[in-house]
């Protein structure tokens, strides 16, 4: 996930399988099979080992920019658009997409106790876990608003917003597509905090054939209208 590019998106049907979870490419392990290496779960982390892993990816610099994250990528086996690269940027605390400083990786590798590609790939169900976890996922979505905007903006520009929830929602509710759909052909061209971590409660709480949908509460504008048009196709 941390290499940000541009892509073209057919629909909310092909963002969804774009940003979903993929499988990790088994080949990938390589590295220890081909050596005949076996991981135990004994073996002691290493800071040491860790800092060399880093500068792998990193070459001289303090941070590892979008090509070594793509090398990166390519190791552990997972596509950069794969959501368990979100969930591991989320655990490094990493503050924009497409980079993992010194300190990110340090302290976030030292968390998961991983020294190398092998141990992190060890805990690719752990990772893949926390997305069932409520309390877990809603912060991961969250931190990625911010992980995704540009830093020298306060909102998501709507192609990003679309790709992100394509990404953490696109498979789980109900009304992605749909929703999806409504972005596509709305006049918003950014969506704010407010409106992503509402997006989150509404996919949470209103039906799918939005009975439940409480006119008079709280909700965005953008939730209001969403329904509205929503609710004049299913009429039509």
């Amino acid at each position: 996930m941390p290499v940000k590019k541009k892509r073209k998106s057919s629909g909310p049907a092909a963002a969804a399988d774009e940003a979903g979870l993929k499988k990790c490419k088994l080949g990938s392990y390589c590295r220890s099979q081909a050596s005949g290496k076996v991981i135990s779960g004994d073996e002691h982390f290493s800071s040491k080992k860790c800092l060399a892993w880093f500068h792998e990816y990193a070459g001289p610099d303090d941070v590892v920019g979008p090509e070594g994250m793509e090398k990166f990528c390519e190791d552990i086996g997972v596509e950069p658009e794969n959501i368990i690269m979100l969930v591991l940027a989320w655990k490094l605390e990493a503050e924009s997409m497409g980079f993992f400083t010194k300190e990110e990786w340090l302290k976030g590798m030292t968390s998961l106790q991983c020294d190398c590609t092998e141990k992190l790939q060890s805990k690719f169900d752990f990772l893949r876990s926390q997305l069932n976890d409520i309390s877990s996922f809603k912060n991961i979505y969250r931190y990625a608003f911010d992980f995704a905007r540009d830093k020298d903006q306060r909102s998501l520009d709507i192609d990003t917003a679309k790709s992100m929830l394509a990404l953490l929602l696109g498979r789980t509710w109900p009304l992605f597509s749909v929703f999806y759909q409504y972005l596509e052909q709305s006049k918003y061209r950014v969506m704010n905090k407010d409106q992503w971590y509402n997006v989150l409660e509404f996919s949470r709480t209103v039906h799918a054939d939005l009975s439940n949908y409480d006119e008079d509460g709280a909700w965005p504008v953008l939730l209001d209208e969403f329904v509205e048009w929503q609710k004049v196709r299913q009429a039509s």
